[in-house]
């Protein structure tokens, strides 16, 4: 068994949601702090508390600006000085924790006059002198620099011209940083997210008004499954797509598990009829190699040249489909047919219906997601009388339970020595059973 972490976006995501779901699942509030004080970057306070979202208990995570006195209006950002992941929100829009739905902390922050621009030299040097871990830093370092690219190619400018406000460098380090080091503190080996949602409308920008999602969002998002909810706001912003897209090794569907517990983390803005929240769910799942998931694709045809039958399995083979057979039907108005099937990937779906589009006469193909239970794998030759023949040798909790001769290495070597097949299978096992192997 090993431990699985959810992300279930279906409120979309943003950088104090992370953090806010991560203190609702234990991670404490002290040592996150610590953790954030070591940056030695002036950074205000953190708190959390317990809020309400249409409903639903989550824990809202707060950065409270210590010298700040009174909300006062802030310049726009300016192209030459952009933000990375931030796309240049006007007044109270203007960093992540400003997104219209998720992460607005109420009033703008206000910062003293003459704070300079932080380089991506600067937040490095803050990331090295921190306390998360070596890979944890690494992944900061990296997680940084993406969003300077995402930024670099909205504006078609060189990386090592884009700076961050100040504004927008300390609530990114915030929530980058602190969301590493709860990903660390939570241990999880295995993360799975849900396509996000990023909401709908637009949103105002120093540039004007987008669609949402806004431009460094979507870049961010590239690859990755999204959809438009009712909501008519940003619901997912650049910090936490770039967060989310980060650890999710897949996304789709709530993988089977045992849940061990829930934790919820409220955006800022409280919907009627809709909960504002990202939910992380955790808990025990199979260990890789006993279970996963495939997708099976299947569609009969009984008006094709069964020429193109061999050529077909061929393609789909290619593109990346685990297992292709065929079996004889007998479909409507009494026709003899084909019934094609493909085991593959969930991830090679919509390529592999495409080939059965394109080099088949279907009109149609249905599919359906399962689960597979495999046994390790491994190959190995054995010296036999007949030659070196490599055997498929097959385990199931460290133990062998199924060895087989490769057929292509019985058939060369029954054709070298002029054998029959099956002779040389039988030389085969019995070297591979006094082998000492099957242990």
């Amino acid at each position: 068994m090993r431990k699985t972490l959810y992300f279930d976006c279906f409120s979309g995501a943003s950088g104090d949601m992370v953090l806010g779901a991560l203190l609702d699942l234990g991670l404490p509030l002290d040592a996150l702090r610590d953790a954030l004080g070591s940056l030695a970057i002036d950074h205000g306070t953190i708190a959390a508390e317990r809020v309400l979202r249409a409903g639903v208990a989550a824990t809202k995570f707060r950065l409270l600006e210590s010298f700040a006195q009174a909300p006062v209006p802030r310049p726009q950002v300016q192209h030459a000085h952009a933000h990375p992941g931030h796309p240049h929100h006007h007044a109270d829009h203007d960093h992540d924790r400003g997104h219209a739905a998720n992460g607005t902390h109420g009033p703008a922050h206000h910062h003293a006059e003459g704070h300079g621009h932080h380089s991506l030299a600067d937040i490095a040097t803050y990331i090295d002198r921190s306390a998360l871990s070596s890979d944890g830093k690494a992944r900061a370092r990296l997680l940084f620099e993406r969003l300077a690219q995402a930024e670099a190619a909205i504006h078609d400018m060189p990386v090592e011209r884009i700076h961050l406000h100040e504004v927008g460098a300390v609530d990114s380090i915030i929530d980058i940083v602190g969301a590493i080091f709860g990903m660390e503190w939570l241990g999880a080996s295995r993360v799975v997210a849900s396509p996000l949602n990023v909401g709908s409308g637009t949103v105002r920008c120093a540039h004007g008004v987008f669609p949402v999602p806004a431009p460094a969002t979507a870049k961010l998002l590239q690859g990755v499954p999204i959809y438009a909810g009712d909501v008519a706001t940003e619901l997912t912003t650049p910090t936490g797509a770039l967060l989310v897209t980060a650890y999710a090794e897949s996304y789709g569907v709530m993988p089977p598990m045992s849940i061990s517990s829930i934790g919820y983390g409220a955006g800022d803005k409280d919907f009627t009829a809709h909960p504002n929240v990202l939910r992380l769910v955790v808990g025990d799942s199979e260990e890789p190699g006993s279970a996963e998931r495939i997708v099976t694709i299947e569609c009969e045809i009984d008006d094709m040249n069964p020429q193109l039958f061999g050529p077909l399995m061929d393609r789909l083979h290619a593109a990346g489909a685990l297992d292709v057979f065929y079996a004889p039907v007998q479909m409507k108005k009494n026709r003899p047919g084909t019934l094609v099937t493909v085991i593959a990937p969930p991830d090679k779906r919509h390529l592999l219906s495409g080939i059965l589009f394109t080099d088949t006469t279907t009109i149609g193909v249905r599919y359906h997601e399962v689960h597979r239970e495999r046994l390790d794998r491994e190959v190995r030759t054995i010296e036999t009388p007949a030659g070196p023949i490599r055997f498929k040798i097959a385990r199931r909790d460290g133990r062998i339970v199924n060895a087989s001769p490769e057929f292509d290495d019985c058939t060369r070597a029954a054709a070298e020595r002029g054998l029959p097949i099956k002779e040389v299978q039988a030389i085969a096992t019995k070297a591979w059973l006094e082998s000492g192997l099957t242990k």
